[in-house]
C-alpha cells in the first residue's frame, strides 16, 4: 500500500492551492473531502461547496462528502465558539476514520488551506494527532500578497462568490480575483483593513480553473445582495 493523502477541500482558492501544492510535492492525494455545513460555520468555507463534485471530476480524484445532517447545529456566539468548532470537526474526523479503515488505504495525512486562523488550525492539528497522521498546510502564516500572486502566476482562475466586509460592494460578486482586483484589495486593505485573501470570511472564492484541473468549470449565476453583504446563486454549472 502507498501512503494516501486526503485533501480537505471546499473549492475555494486556499484549499485548492493546498491541493495543487500537495500534488506538486508528489503527495499521493487519493481523496478530496468536502464538508457541507447547512448554514454559517466556524470551521468551514460554506458557499458553493456542491461544485466540488465537478472539480473532483476535473482533477480526477475521488470525492468524499460530509452532508449537513452530520453537523451539530446551534446558536452561534463567542462563548460557544470553542464548543461549536469542536462539534463541527467531529463529522470530518469520523469520515477520515472511515477512509483510514478501508483495506486499500494507508492514510498518511491531510492537506488544509489554513492561512492565519489559529482557531481552525489548532483543531485540525489536534485531529491529526488523534489519527496519527501528518498535516500539509502550505499557506500557513505565509504572506497573503505573495500567496495571491503565486496563485495567479500558476494560472489559477478565481471567482469571488461571497462578500461580507466594509468596502466590498455588489460589484465584487462574480468578479475574477485577478491582478487588477488584487490591486484594488490593497487599497481596501489600507483604507478599511480588508484582508488580501479574505481571511475570516470577508470574501469567499471558487476556483474555476487551474493547472491541476483537466477541464474548466463554467458557471451561470445570479447575484444576491443583502444590503451590506451578498453572494452568487449558481443556476447552472458544467465542465467545459
Amino acid at each position: 500500500m502507498s501512503d494516501d493523502w486526503v485533501s480537505l477541500f471546499s473549492g475555494g482558492k486556499d484549499s485548492s492551492w493546498a491541493l495543487y501544492r500537495a500534488l506538486a510535492e508528489g503527495l499521493d492525494v487519493t481523496r478530496l473531502l468536502t464538508v457541507h455545513p447547512a448554514g454559517d460555520s466556524y470551521m468551514y468555507h460554506t458557499p458553493a461547496t456542491h461544485l466540488t463534485e465537478l472539480v473532483a471530476e476535473s482533477v480526477g480524484i475521488d470525492l468524499v462528502s460530509v452532508e449537513p445532517e452530520d453537523f451539530e447545529t446551534g446558536p452561534a456566539g463567542d462563548a460557544a465558539a470553542g464548543e461549536r468548532g469542536d462539534a463541527e470537526l467531529e463529522p470530518m474526523e469520523a469520515a477520515l476514520r472511515e477512509i483510514a479503515a478501508e483495506e486499500s488505504v494507508d492514510l498518511a495525512g491531510v492537506t488544509a488551506g489554513a492561512v492565519e486562523s489559529e482557531f481552525q488550525t489548532s483543531r485540525i492539528e489536534a485531529m491529526c494527532d488523534r489519527l496519527g497522521i501528518d498535516l500539509f498546510a502550505p499557506l500557513w502564516q505565509e504572506d497573503p500578497e505573495e500567496l495571491a500572486t503565486a496563485m495567479l502566476d500558476a494560472g489559477f482562475e478565481i471567482l469571488i462568490v461571497q462578500v461580507a466586509a466594509y468596502g466590498l460592494d455588489e460589484s465584487w460578486l462574480g468578479r475574477p480575483l485577478d491582478r487588477e482586483a488584487l490591486a484594488d484589495l490593497r487599497e481596501l486593505n489600507e483604507e478599511y483593513g480588508v484582508h488580501l485573501l479574505g481571511e475570516g470570511g470577508e470574501f469567499e472564492t471558487f476556483v474555476v480553473d487551474g493547472p491541476h484541473m483537466d477541464r474548466r468549470v463554467d458557471l451561470e449565476y445570479e447575484t444576491v445582495w443583502e444590503g451590506d453583504r451578498g453572494h452568487i446563486r449558481v443556476t447552472d454549472a458544467r465542465l467545459e
